[in-house]
C-alpha cells in the first residue's frame, strides 16, 4: 500500500477544519521519509498511520506557537481589594526540548502578589500550557510564563518556579534517570525583597493535609 495513499484516506475522515490543513500532509510525508532513513518500513501494518499519527501529535505539542494568550486570558482579569500573595502549586506541564524535540516534563509553580488585579485561578494552568506546548528549553519557559503573568495584571511582583526531568537526559547522552532541572523566575519585589521570595519557596516546601 503507498503510504501517502493511507495519509490522504485517513485525511479525508477528518473535520472540515482539518482537510484543509497542507502542512499536516507535508508533516506526515516528512515523518515517512524519517522512518525509512532510520532503517524502517512505513508500509508495513505496523506504522502504516504512523505518519499521520505522529504529525497529529506534533500540532498539538507545539500549538502553543499558534495560541493567542489574549484569548486564553479571555477577560479573566478582576479588580479586587487583594494584596496578599496568590500562589497556584504544582502545575503539570509537558513540554518539547528544542535540541532534540524529546519530552521533559515536572511542575511549575507559579506566585504573585497583586495590585489591584488578580487573574482567574484556572488562567496560570492554561498560561503555563500556552508556553509549555512549544519547542522550548526550560530556562526560557519559566522566564515566559512569569513576564507572562507580569504583563497580564502588573502586580506587585511574580515569581516561578519549574521542576523537570528531561528524556534528552535521561534517554541518551549522560543517562541519568533520576536527575531533574529547577529553574525559577522572580520579577518585582520577588527579586528585590528577600522575605517575598523566602515566604513563596517556604510555602513551595509546604504540604497541607489532604494535598
Amino acid at each position: 500500500m503507498d503510504i501517502k495513499e493511507t495519509i490522504d484516506d485517513l485525511l479525508d475522515r477528518l473535520p472540515e477544519t482539518d482537510q484543509d490543513d497542507e502542512r499536516l500532509i507535508t508533516m506526515g510525508e516528512s515523518v515517512r521519509r524519517l522512518l525509512e532513513l532510520v532503517g524502517e518500513d512505513p508500509a508495513r501494518e505496523g506504522l502504516q498511520r504512523t505518519p499521520l499519527r505522529v504529525a497529529k501529535a506534533l500540532r498539538f505539542l507545539t500549538s502553543g506557537h499558534r495560541t493567542d494568550l489574549t484569548e486564553v486570558l479571555n477577560g479573566a482579569l478582576y479588580e479586587v481589594c487583594y494584596d496578599e500573595m496568590v500562589i497556584v502549586k504544582d502545575i503539570e506541564l509537558f513540554s518539547l526540548c528544542e535540541h532534540h524535540m524529546l519530552p521533559f516534563f515536572g511542575k511549575a509553580h507559579v506566585a504573585y502578589l497583586p495590585d489591584r488585579k488578580v487573574i482567574g485561578l484556572s488562567k496560570i494552568p492554561r498560561i503555563v500550557d500556552v508556553f509549555a506546548r512549544r519547542l522550548q528549553i526550560q530556562e526560557r519557559l519559566t522566564s515566559q510564563i512569569a513576564q507572562a503573568v507580569q504583563d497580564a495584571i502588573e502586580p506587585k511582583g511574580v515569581g516561578v518556579v519549574l521542576e523537570a526531568r528531561h528524556l534528552c537526559l535521561m534517554m541518551r547522552g549522560v543517562e541519568k534517570q533520576h536527575s531533574a532541572a529547577v529553574t525559577s523566575a522572580m520579577l518585582g519585589v520577588f527579586r528585590t525583597s528577600q522575605q517575598t521570595r523566602d515566604e513563596f519557596l517556604s510555602l513551595l516546601s509546604h504540604r497541607a493535609n489532604g494535598f
